[in-house]
This record gives C-alpha cells, structure tokens and sequence, in this order.
C-alpha cells in the first residue's frame, strides 16, 4: 500500500503542474492577434487659453457603423468632474494609427501638473435605426499635463 500511495501522491502533484504547463505553451496558430486597441500618450498639454491636446494610437479591425476615439480628463481630487476632450474618427484596417483629441475648456479649469486620461475606441451601430454605442477598447492613463 505505501507505493500505491506514493505513486497517487506523485500523480496528484503533477496534476497541480498542468495548468501552469499549458497557459506557459505558445497559443495555436488559429487564436486571433489583438485587433481592438487603444493607448493614451503619458503627456500631454494645456494651453493657456483652456485648450487641451491629449494623443496616443489606436487599431481595429472592422466595424459597420462608424468609430470614434474619445477621450476625457480629470485631474485634482475631486474624481466626479471630468471633461470631455474633442473626438476623433478611426479607420479600422487593422493596422495602428495615432488620434488627437482638441477641446478647448474654460482657463481655470485644467493646469498643468498630474491627471488622468480615459480613452475609448467607440462604434455607433444602427439597432432597430438607433445608433448605440459598442465600445471596442479603453485605456486609463495618468499623464503629466504640461504648458503649451
């Protein structure tokens, strides 16, 4: 009985193995490369008349309606205010393309200094002929805001 135990007790512990053995193997040849993405520049800035240009890339790959990036900014303690910052329409071709995003808020109400950016790849799709949001990738980013 001892072996038959310790050959239960080696299984048991192979077993636990598996799982890290197969998440460390490449992905089949099938499994799609990422299509859908988007990133947000770690700078970006204020001018002093209140316009703010924030930018960072995106890709997609296909859509039927048409894709924007968008973008808002936050900044301070007080995480409820955020200001939307201009739009950008996306071609998705798959291939990575870089967005800008311009808006012009009033003078006080970003600085330079710390904030944080969230940035979305949106598709308007026609449902039952509403266009409705289908969001394809968000990236939340702190950036430093400088002046210019």
């Amino acid at each position: 009985m001892p072996v038959r135990s310790a050959v239960l007790a080696a299984a048991a512990g192979a077993a636990l193995f598996l799982p890290a053995a197969s998440a460390a193997t490449a992905a089949p040849a099938d499994t799609p490369a990422v299509t859908q993405s988007v990133t947000v520049d770690r700078t970006g800035r204020v001018a002093a008349d209140g316009t703010v240009t924030l930018t960072g890339t995106y890709r997609c790959a296909a859509a039927d309606g048409a894709v924007f990036v968008s973008s808002v900014v936050r900044q301070g303690d007080d995480s409820s205010v955020r200001h939307g910052v201009g739009g950008t329409r996306a071609v998705c071709d798959g291939k990575e393309h870089r967005w800008t995003n311009k808006g012009t808020l009033s003078t006080d109400a970003l600085k330079p200094g710390a904030a944080h950016v969230e940035a979305t790849l949106m598709e308007l799709r026609i449902t039952s002929g509403l266009p409705l949001p289908s969001f394809h990738a968000r990236k939340d980013q702190d950036v430093k805001l400088v002046a210019g």
